[in-house]
């Protein structure tokens, strides 16, 4: 197991994943993480050409996705989301001893379009994915604007915009629920100039509040979010294949009198056993095999050994057991149940040995 491996097991808990399948049919996904807002110039003529600026802190971001796999890596979907942002700095005519306020909120609707890179095993099963959309984000300023000592100056407004973005990211499938997946993505979200238009408060004496502001800014993000991704029609992750138990065989032993083949009363009755047990198994196949014991000549005890086993296929078909059930053989001096020197009369190895199987 690499390192990498390892790694994202520990992170995550989880066993490693079986390679991942391409998504097929709807599926439904969300992220949650962090947003950074690109700080902005303020430009428009109700600002009369000052040099002002905004900046951001790091703020958060929410994505839910709808989609639909075709099957061969490609994905579509529509998204809704939100970024919010608090401000960290204004810069207003160069004026000194601001202390900023206020907040930027957006809200995105976007149609987008994912590619996912089926890579096997090579990863662990992490399935790498890059994508592209096209929308509309309408930005919100609340509250964004100085404070000095005990006076404030803020505005409000919004506006809409045309929008676009880059997705980049990666999936890990969780193998205990078929279809479910962890995500991890950068997204860089961005629109054609945005333009405001709200009102500007003052609680400065002597100050009138404005109306009807207008003024331009950038609204670039770049948002990373760690998400969970449904796919309805995923198919169990596959599992081993198990053997199954080879099936019980029983036997049965007729034993003959030297250099004979002929059934004793004792024989018959064992191979009525036989017959009798072959009706309460599932028997696919008897074996019938026949043994002598080292008194002869091995190619005379072959024969003889074939003798016995016909003899008892024999009976076995007098007690209704198909022809096409049994296979006999003979053996001779082969396997026997007690080793002995050659020429040693052994009652033990003149046998014929039944097995259902």
């Amino acid at each position: 197991m690499t390192f990498r491996k390892s790694l994202l097991t520990l992170a995550l808990g989880l066993p490693l994943a079986a390679q991942a399948q391409p998504i097929q049919g709807l599926y439904i996904g969300g992220g949650i993480g962090g947003n950074y807002l690109q700080g902005t110039d303020i430009a428009g003529s109700d600002f009369g050409g000052t040099n002002s600026s905004v900046d951001f802190h790091w703020g958060w971001a929410g994505v839910l996705s709808l989609g639909w796999g075709f099957g061969n890596g490609l994905r579509a979907e529509i998204e809704g989301s939100y970024r919010q942002n608090e401000v960290s700095d204004i810069s207003f005519a160069g004026i000194p001893g601001l202390t900023e306020k206020g907040n930027a909120k957006s809200w995105g609707a976007m149609a987008n379009v994912l590619y996912d890179f089926n890579l096997g095993s090579s990863l662990g099963g992490v399935t790498p994915y890059i994508g592209g959309g096209l929308g509309y984000v309408w930005q919100e300023y609340d509250k964004v604007g100085i404070r000095i000592g005990d006076n404030t100056l803020d505005f409000n407004g919004d506006g809409g915009a045309f929008a676009y973005q880059a997705i980049v990211g990666a999936a890990y499938p969780i193998d205990q629920v078929p279809g479910l997946a962890i995500t991890a993505e950068y997204r860089f979200l961005g629109t054609v100039s945005q333009s405001m238009s709200g009102t500007g408060r003052s609680s400065v004496a002597g100050v009138a509040d404005a109306g009807n502001l207008k003024f331009d800014v950038d609204n670039f993000n770049h948002s990373l979010l760690i998400g969970l991704r449904y796919a309805f029609n995923a198919a169990p992750a596959p599992v081993a294949a198990v053997a199954p138990a080879p099936a019980a065989t029983r036997s049965y032993l007729v034993f003959f009198d030297w250099n004979k083949a002929d059934l004793t009363d004792r024989a018959r009755q064992i191979i009525g056993e036989a017959a009798q047990a072959r009706t309460g198994q599932q028997v696919t196949r008897i074996e019938v095999n026949g043994y002598t014991d080292r008194s002869g000549a091995p190619q005379y005890n072959e024969a003889l050994s074939l003798r016995r086993a016909n003899a008892v296929a024999a009976e076995l078909l007098r007690r209704g057991v198909q022809r096409n059930e049994i296979v006999t053989r003979g053996f001779g001096e082969a396997n026997p149940l007690v080793p002995t020197a050659d020429g040693v009369r052994e009652p033990q190895n003149r046998r014929v040995e039944i097995i259902l199987r």
